[in-house]
């Protein structure tokens, strides 16, 4: 292995920010699902919860503080990668953990008794964090946020600013969660109950830009985004190439989420049938 190799994969960036967010969701996650395995609700506790929202935590780390984060500046491909762990891989994980079951009950008591009242029916927060997170609006906000974000205008002003850079990767974790949320179905809630069909054309809806944005990448004449035309170029792959390769990563492994998601879906309501 090369020297340049083995010291960019050996990079990690330990943000104190996003180091202390990961560990104290992942501990008061882990200390709410040992609540309730004690008060033996293991049906509701099992174990498989606690891996999806563990191994949700791992994609953020893997995205934002590993070696991908470093050599996403570099290359474009990698980039796609780290916007994957953020928007495909890392919500729905997180969210098959039903998370706010077990955050709650990580809480100390008066902290959990608060933070329930602001889900209670009638409560203020609950009516407005309801109107703001509809299916439309929400599946609306997560395909505008992926599409603006490939402008190459905004596109290249992320990867010359870091606050810019970081409201990138926030928006396209809070609106690949609101996104997920409705085809997981986890709580709070807060919405009516959405049919397994309702969650296929949810889905469906969805899965064209997604597709449409990774083949007009991966079949381009010419680089989109001038910063990789102004950067070193690893491992003699070409700004054109990398772009190209990109552009394969979002149409096939990204379009695959949706798709997984939606044979899962299917047969559900097979079996329910």
């Amino acid at each position: 292995m090369s020297p340049v190799l083995r010291a960019i994969l050996l990079s990690w960036d330990f943000r104190l920010d996003i180091v202390l967010v990961l560990l104290l969701t992942g501990g008061v996650y882990t200390l709410g699902w040992l609540r309730l395995r004690k008060r033996g609700r293991g049906v509701l506790a099992s174990r498989w919860r606690l891996v999806s929202y563990l191994g949700g935590l791992v994609a953020i780390a893997l995205a934002l503080l590993s070696a991908i984060d470093v050599i996403q500046s570099l290359l474009f491909f990698m980039h796609m990668i780290q916007h994957l762990l953020l928007v495909m891989i890392a919500p729905p994980l997180l969210l098959l953990g039903s998370p706010m079951v077990f955050l709650l009950w990580g809480l100390p008591a008066r902290w959990r008794w608060a933070a329930s009242g602001l889900l209670a029916r009638k409560a203020p927060f609950r009516q407005g964090f309801r109107r703001v997170t509809t299916p439309a609006i929400s599946w609306f906000l997560f395909v505008i946020i992926l599409i603006g974000w490939h402008d190459p205008n905004a596109y290249n002003a992320a990867l010359k600013s870091e606050w810019v850079h970081d409201l990138e990767h926030l928006t396209f974790f809070v609106s690949g969660m609101l996104f997920w949320w409705h085809v997981v179905g986890a709580a709070p809630r807060i919405h009516r109950h959405f049919t397994y069909p309702f969650r296929i054309v949810y889905l469906l809806g969805a899965l064209p830009f997604n597709m449409f944005l990774g083949v007009v990448l991966a079949f381009a004449s010419e680089p989109y985004y001038s910063h990789y035309t102004t950067v070193p170029r690893l491992w003699g792959v070409t700004a054109l190439a990398d772009q190209q390769i990109g552009g394969v990563i979002m149409w096939v492994p990204g379009s695959m989420m949706y798709l997984i998601a939606i044979i899962i879906l299917v047969a559900r309501l097979l079996d329910e049938s």
